[in-house]
């Protein structure tokens, strides 16, 4: 009975989905609190924009070395290890966090956290769920993201503005504290894998990363400027956070149908991706208007198409590389967090320099010549196509 418990896939789904939530929402949760937190500590859009990159700056750094750890130690380990790691970021910035410095310097000493859950939970993933089920698996794990945007969204009006916006990052912290005890156990079969590095398709997953970061970049000031931008185009921050909250429940629906789908018709996934980061753009360019409706369709199209890829693109590369998931994963995950790195700073510059309005038109081009690489990449990766 125990054996069974231990291998069991909707147990894996379980683990990887509140590891993934538990070591992400760090920085989500400092998007989703961005006006409370900046006009404590004092600082821009450029600002949330900095910390924000630095996050996810390091999480690139973190995320080749990460991936050799999870496939010499194995997934539950380092699943663990990120967790802890994460939680104390939580608390750190709930105690220490005084000035913008001290919280980039705070997120971004625990960022590897998200390297390290993310990878750990992917390998998980591609040993114990079967593979007519893996592109599902991968949508439920990848719905942690915008899960983590959901719960920071919610904190606005149930925490932040009740009893303060560093209870917020307390409570996170139990939370995550708490997922400790979902980590699934390794398969007897981990260390067989653990030495086979992902050389096949490399140059492919390198222009697939590319296009990850550049759509990366554009979805991720969803989650950080929304907030902020909502307000002030007159909209109050209990609402704004609410539409967060909006946004993080479609993008959950949409990463979890997606898999489904995928499943069902598991080739060129990175083709499919492109078409759905063409329609994102659309959803971006919509918040540069004026008024409810816009914010509204921005919203839920950015967020439900131009964010629920992450998931799809994972799977694709498993695929081709199932022997050394974590090793192959963090090729392309590398691009999803440099993506992270660059797109706050520069758009949250573009923001403080400009407009809002301009930052999202210039978010949704980006995002187009993001569907470009994707294309360019579907096409480099249907020669390593499995048959």
């Amino acid at each position: 009975m125990a054996k069974l418990k231990i291998e069991s896939p909707l147990h894996a789904m379980i683990g990887a989905l509140t590891t993934t939530i538990a070591v992400s929402i760090p920085v989500f949760l400092v998007g989703g609190l961005a006006v409370q937190i900046g006009d404590e500590l004092g600082f821009s859009p450029a600002g949330l924009g900095l910390a924000v990159s630095a996050y996810f700056g390091a999480s690139a750094l973190a995320s080749i070395p990460a991936g050799a750890l999870v496939e010499r130690y194995g997934a539950a380990r380092v699943s663990r290890a990120g967790i802890t790691l994460a939680a104390a970021s939580l608390l750190g910035v709930a105690i220490f966090a005084n000035t913008l410095w001290t919280l980039i310097a705070i997120l971004a000493l625990g960022a590897g956290a998200n390297a390290m859950g993310q990878l750990a939970s992917n390998t998980s993933l591609s040993r114990r769920v079967p593979a007519r089920r893996q592109a599902l698996s991968f949508g439920v794990k990848q719905a942690a993201i915008p899960i983590s945007t959901l719960l920071a969204g919610a904190s606005v009006p149930a925490v932040a503005l009740t009893i303060g916006w560093r209870w917020a990052f307390v409570l996170a912290a139990a939370l995550a504290f708490g997922a400790l005890l979902l980590v699934p156990h390794d398969p007897p079969t981990a260390p067989t894998f653990r030495s086979r590095p992902a050389k096949r398709a490399t140059g492919a997953l390198v222009v697939v990363g590319f296009g990850a970061t550049l759509a990366a970049g554009s979805a991720n000031a969803l989650s950080t400027f929304l907030v902020d931008a909502a307000v002030a185009r007159g909209t109050a921050p209990g609402p704004a956070g609410l539409a967060l909250t909006l946004g993080g429940a479609v993008c959950v629906a949409a990463r979890i149908v997606g898999g489904w789908l995928a499943d069902r018709r598991p080739d060129n996934q990175i083709g499919v991706i492109a078409g759905l980061l063409v329609i994102g753009a659309g959803g971006l360019a919509l918040l540069a208007l004026p008024g409810t409706l816009p914010l509204i369709a921005g919203v839920v199209l950015g967020f439900g198409l131009g964010w629920c890829w992450p998931g799809l693109m994972n799977f694709a590369v498993v695929r081709l590389h199932p022997q050394s998931p974590a090793a192959a994963t963090s090729i392309t995950q590398t691009g999803v967090y440099a993506g992270g790195c660059l797109g706050p700073i520069s758009l949250g510059a573009v923001a403080s320099t400009t407009t809002y309005p301009t930052m999202w038109s210039v978010a949704a081009l980006t995002m187009l010549t993001a569907a470009a690489m994707m294309l360019l990449g579907s096409h480099l990766l249907r020669r390593h196509a499995p048959a």
